[in-house]
């Protein structure tokens, strides 16, 4: 299994996949708990959800699962919310706070998972963003989330079902943010936010950098929006994932006619 799929476009856009991913090595698969083993935090089919919505478009996508490593996490360990609940580099946890492991990782061990996996995928997603930003001026990185919309341990009540995320405005340029946020507030029937409780993971904040002309924006999608039910076996909702990918078509497609205002060129 190699670590990272890549699919090469033309395009100024790069979609980040981390956690759609659902291999773990049989090794560590044996040492999680019947919980762990079902793989219940993996964002459910939003591989599928983004699949064929642009021409051009780049994608990075994470084979393994992040319970083996995360790879929206700082490989360093700190945490992106300090004070708050949140799962880590490793995560000993579920997103309910529940124990994933019959016998947990030891530093060791995270830093050969660290080596094996986040690594080489941050390199593919790196090496894209700049192979984009060399043929275009500019990369737009568009990380592609999902997350239920009711988890207590994480936050209280009920998620909006667009969760933009810019580090409060510190990964993208203005324009993208407004762009995004005003499609998602004018989708009708859908809630949204922008900086609420997801303000973009690790990969939104180490790579947007717009002074470099690399701007990153994070969505995390409530799965409400596009699977039958938030609970095993997770299945997709076609009905409900065609009336959403209008929306993430426009949001992809609006990005990319920003390239020229932002200093990029075709």
């Amino acid at each position: 299994m190699t670590p990272v799929d890549i699919r090469q476009g033309s395009g100024p856009i790069v979609l980040g996949l981390p956690h759609t991913g659902t291999h773990v090595p049989a090794d560590i698969f044996a040492r999680l708990t019947p919980l762990g083993q079902t793989l219940g935090d993996t964002d459910w089919h939003v591989d599928q959800l983004y699949d064929g919505l642009l021409d051009g478009v780049t994608t990075v996508r994470a084979n393994f699962h992040r319970y083996v490593i995360d790879a929206n996490r700082d490989p360093s360990g700190e945490s992106l919310y300090p004070g708050q609940n949140t799962t880590g580099l490793v995560p000993m946890t579920d997103f309910d706070g529940k124990p994933l492991w019959l016998e947990e990782p030891d530093a060791a061990e995270i830093e050969a998972r660290r080596l094996a996996w986040h690594a080489p995928y941050h390199a593919a997603l790196e090496a894209e963003l700049a192979r984009v930003r060399q043929i275009h001026g500019v990369a737009i990185l568009y990380d592609c989330h999902s997350i239920r919309s009711n988890i207590p341990f994480l936050f209280e009540g009920t998620l909006p079902d667009f969760n933009i995320g810019t580090n409060n405005g510190a990964t993208c340029a203005p324009v993208i943010e407004g762009v995004v946020s005003g499609i998602c507030a004018g989708a009708e029937g859908y809630s949204s936010i922008l900086n609420g409780r997801f303000k973009g993971g690790w990969t939104t904040r180490h790579y947007g950098r717009p002074a470099d002309n690399i701007h990153a924006i994070q969505m995390e999608l409530a799965q409400s929006t596009h699977l039958a039910a938030e609970e095993l076996p997770f299945a997709y909702d076609q009905a409900k994932a065609e009336k959403l990918r209008v929306h993430l078509k426009t949001i992809l497609t609006a990005l990319q006619d920003l390239t020229s205002s932002l200093g990029g060129h075709a």
